[in-house]
């Protein structure tokens, strides 16, 4: 078995900050995708060899756990190691760890897929990459396991838009793809489907809970993500999101986000999340009054989920 390597370090800057004042959930997300190109170039499959033979490597699923706010200035780092080897593609696990103290701030887990450049489609991966995984092989870690989601597969078929209308999922966010989503092939990268959902969450609160979060002394914050990306958005798709409550406890909530193609209505991604109130003078989680979680029960959808 070997052991997590060092696959990026920086620090968080102000504009990856937002109103919450700390790091957005997209920042860590674009963190763990530079960390997976480090990791592949460690196996073989970094830039130049993409570009030789036309091939990416694409994340197809992202499982995020958020233990600490990285707030403007801080230091970190990100380590990372393979955790199994398939057909298609590499399991890997990254922390991302703040320096002072060293504390693990996010985990994440990528079911990454060796693709076509072009196309997206899948290709086997190549048997000089499996030779060099031995020394970067680890374990799942404890506190990277899923704690407030189910790992459970996929919902098959994937939704389409006309599911999400009939079943009471609400708008929250629609736009274009614009090209500064993309990678160099003109797809949108896991970043931007962060971002998105990112930016869709105060319309969410304000249809949801008749809350503008640009005037509340609360705030909010996910602690966990699941995200599965189906059918890969391209530069100049417009884009439209639908959300719907899935639970609620004492005081956390389960939101899941169905992102389409406005004109086709196909899916692009479906993810959920466990999202928590936040006092933002004390920076502390806050229960849920019970007349609102009360309103917010009668608004649950049942059987949502990615």
């Amino acid at each position: 078995m070997g052991e997590m390597i060092e696959v990026a370090r920086s620090s968080v800057q102000t504009w990856e900050c937002d109103q919450m004042g700390h790091m957005n959930v997209q920042f860590y997300v674009a963190k763990a995708e530079e960390g997976m190109a480090a990791l592949a170039t460690a196996l073989g499959l970094g830039h130049h060899v993409q570009r030789e033979y036309g091939t990416v490597l694409v994340a197809r699923e992202h499982h995020i756990r958020f233990l600490r706010e990285l707030r403007p200035g801080a230091p970190f780092l990100v380590r990372g190691g393979v955790l199994r080897a398939m057909t298609e593609g590499l399991e890997f696990y990254e922390e991302l760890r703040t320096v002072i103290p060293d504390e693990v701030s996010a985990t994440f887990y990528t079911r990454a897929e060796w693709s076509d450049h072009q196309t997206r489609g899948g290709l086997p991966l190549p048997t000089s990459a499996l030779a060099k995984i031995a020394p970067y092989s680890i374990d799942l870690p404890k506190h990277g396991e899923p704690r407030g989601l189910q790992l459970t597969p996929p919902r098959h078929p994937a939704p389409h838009l006309e599911d999400a209308e009939r079943m009471g999922m609400i708008t929250t966010y629609r736009g274009a793809v614009l090209p500064e989503f993309c990678d160099r092939g003109g797809f949108m990268t896991a970043r931007h489907y962060m971002g998105r959902v990112s930016d869709a969450i105060p319309n969410l609160l304000a249809q949801m809970r008749n809350e503008d979060r640009s005037k509340s002394t609360t705030g909010g914050a996910a602690l966990e993500y699941r995200f599965i990306y189906r059918d890969p958005a391209r530069e100049g798709d417009v884009l439209v999101l639908k959300s719907g409550l899935r639970s609620v406890g004492q005081k956390t909530y389960i939101w899941v986000h169905w992102l389409f193609d406005a004109e086709s209505g196909d899916c692009f991604a479906t993810a959920e999340a466990v999202a928590v109130a936040m006092d933002l003078a004390t920076r502390k989680a806050i229960e849920i009054p019970p007349d609102m979680r009360k309103m917010l029960e009668g608004l649950i959808i049942p059987d949502l989920g990615v």
